[in-house]
Parts: structure tokens; C-alpha cells; sequence
């Protein structure tokens, strides 16, 4: 068994091959597809969010790509190799664009051969982190990446996993201060709302029976995540409601983009 395999623990079920699951993906194991459809019992839309947000990233980097000239992109919480993934909608575009992956996850390391198959002009890497190794992180992208010129800061789906507020911010906060005028944050958070028992029913469920812990805020709370920044229109909302191509349902998975 080599070293990344005995850190993959199948004995309890894990978000990012549950996401795996909900997207039709392979990466899972029987215990993540039983935790996945009990939770999708408790919130029978909760499959939605993961598809609303994987196609709120193919948008947000398009449009960076495209029209805001972003041609580095920093991913943390990278999660397994799905369609689309943010080095293949840059490149599309900008075929020099850069991207780090950077992910703690043994499984997404097993895969991430996948994520390092660029165009030939652009570049991919992946580090082996957590979000908050900050002081790891960014020294590591330096190697890939121009921390002096503008970074798109790629956090979906990943600042759920830090319990306490202040630290979470903190962590946003020193990424950002790191990087160069013109950087962008890009970020997603599940979260909490009186309309919204069943979502809470799932998280609950959730932070019960699965790995790692997950946290929900508030809209407001994850607005708070953008202070300092210049808020790309729409703002905070839906990630379903950023910017799509056609009209679909809200999800309790709120997203924006900000400009430093």
C-alpha cells in the first residue's frame, strides 16, 4: 500500500467523493453514496448545489479570462477531478493561463495527474495542503505563479471547513493581502437561512456522520469574505443566480467575485 493509499479512510464517508457522487462521478466508495442519498432524503435538492456550483466556476473563470485579462489562477480545495475543471475553461481561453492546485485530500492527490494535463503554452501544478498552511501555500504557487501580478484566488466550497469565523476570514484575508492589484476572489459558501430547515437537516447529519466538519453562515457572513474588495455584479447571491446563461433555481450555496 503506498503512502497516499493508507491515508484514504473508507470507512467513513467524505465530502469531496460524495460531491464526486452527486456529480456523477466515480471517485466513491458504498459508504459515500449511502451518506449521499440519505442526506439528498433529508434536502432533496442538495445534489443540485455541487452541479449550480461547478458550472459558477466555469463562469467566474470565463469571465476572468475573458474579459477581466487573468491569466494566473490559484485553486485551494480543488476536490476530484471533474468536467470542466479550472485549468481546461482558462486555457481554453487564454492558452498561456497558469493554475496551481492545492488540496490535502489523499484521494484528489491520487488523481491529480489528471489536473496537471495543460495546453502546451500554459502550465498546471498541484500542492499537497490545507487551507490553512497560508505561509506553505502561497511560497509553493510562487514557483508557478507571478504572486506580482494579478492571481485569481479560487476558494469554492473550501472555507466551510474552518469552524471558527475569525480564523476563516483571517485566512481570505492574509491570501489576498499576498497578492498583486488586479487579483480577484472567487469564493463559495453553503449557507444557513431560517427558509431553510432541510438544509440544515443535511448539515447536521452531516457534521454527525461524516469527514471533515462542515460550517454554514449566514449571506451576510459570507458577504463579510469580499470586505475590501469591489464586488463584481451581481454581488453575493445564489451561485446559481451569478451571471448564468439560463434562468435556474436558487441553492443555499451562496458565491461572488471581488476585485482587489
Amino acid at each position: 500500500m503506498t503512502d497516499i493509499e493508507s491515508r484514504i479512510d473508507t470507512s467513513r464517508p467524505h465530502t469531496a467523493r460524495i460531491w464526486n457522487y452527486w456529480t456523477g462521478g466515480k471517485d466513491n466508495y458504498p459508504v459515500d453514496r449511502e451518506a449521499g442519498d440519505r442526506i439528498r432524503e433529508l434536502h432533496p435538492g442538495i445534489g443540485a448545489y455541487a452541479k449550480a456550483d461547478r458550472l459558477f466556476l466555469g463562469r467566474a473563470v470565463r469571465h476572468l479570462a475573458e474579459h477581466e485579462g487573468i491569466r494566473q489562477f490559484l485553486d485551494i480545495g480543488t476536490g476530484l477531478p471533474s468536467a470542466d475543471n479550472t485549468h481546461e475553461v482558462a486555457q481554453s481561453i487564454a492558452p498561456d493561463a497558469r493554475v496551481v492546485y492545492v488540496d490535502n485530500d489523499p484521494l484528489v492527490l491520487a488523481h491529480a495527474r489528471a489536473l496537471l494535463v495543460g495546453t502546451p503554452e500554459g502550465r498546471t501544478d498541484y500542492l499537497d495542503a490545507d487551507l490553512r498552511d497560508v505561509d506553505t501555500i502561497l511560497a509553493a504557487a510562487a514557483k508557478t505563479l507571478d504572486l506580482a501580478q494579478p492571481v485569481a484566488l479560487m476558494l469554492l466550497g473550501v472555507v466551510i471547513f474552518v469552524e471558527d469565523d475569525e480564523e476563516s476570514y483571517a485566512i481570505v484575508r492574509r491570501l489576498m493581502d499576498a497578492l498583486a492589484p488586479g487579483s480577484h476572489l472567487v469564493l463559495s459558501h453553503t449557507v444557513t437561512h431560517p427558509d431553510m430547515a432541510d438544509v440544515d437537516a443535511a448539515v447536521a447529519f452531516w457534521n454527525e456522520h461524516g469527514t471533515p466538519r462542515l460550517t454554514q453562515r449566514t449571506p451576510a457572513a459570507v458577504a463579510r469574505y469580499f470586505d475590501g474588495l469591489d464586488l463584481l455584479e451581481p454581488g453575493v447571491v445564489s451561485c446559481s443566480a451569478w451571471r448564468p446563461e439560463t434562468a435556474t433555481p436558487d441553492v443555499a450555496m451562496y458565491a461572488g467575485v471581488g476585485r482587489k
